[in-house]
């Protein structure tokens, strides 16, 4: 089942379960990958989903950042409740240990490169990653660190 058509179908029940925060969540999330459809002219596959999904979180996390230091906490407190709900239509996110784990194995092939190859070594770290849900700063942060020292 796609990402599109389980969050129509969940739509169904936060209405008849008359869940508001989750309903307009999915009513956004519905909206958005409705968009993208359009644009591309023809229908997202599952990796495009996950994307958009991807990009609505993002949002959402800036989102939150910026009412908390507004002093906005319910408004955070909304925005997370939000993430938590796009979440759960994406697959787990990869950690910082396997993160690590795959900058020093990618270094380790590699021999020994240095700042100045760091866009190969990311393009080969986010390449092992291609079929999970990664955070490209924080693989970022994983190889400056590692060739660092």
């Amino acid at each position: 089942m796609s990402i599109t058509s389980r969050v129509q179908s969940d739509i169904v029940e936060s209405m008849k379960s008359r869940q508001e925060l989750r309903l307009s969540t999915l009513r956004m999330v519905k909206a958005a990958l409705k968009n993208k459809e359009i644009d591309k002219r023809e229908p997202l596959d599952e990796k495009e989903e996950m994307q958009v999904l991807s990009t609505l979180i993002k949002q959402r996390c800036d989102a939150a950042d910026a009412f908390t230091k507004g002093n906005r906490p319910e408004m955070a407190a909304k925005e997370m409740e939000e993430i938590a709900f796009i979440e759960g239509y994406l697959p787990k996110a990869v950690g910082q240990s396997e993160i690590a784990a795959a900058v020093q194995s990618v270094i380790a092939e590699m021999g020994s490169p240095t700042m100045k190859d760091m866009g190969t070594v990311m393009k080969n770290v986010m390449a092992k990653f291609a079929g999970g849900r990664v955070d490209g700063k924080l693989v970022s942060e994983a190889v400056k660190k590692a060739l660092a020292g």
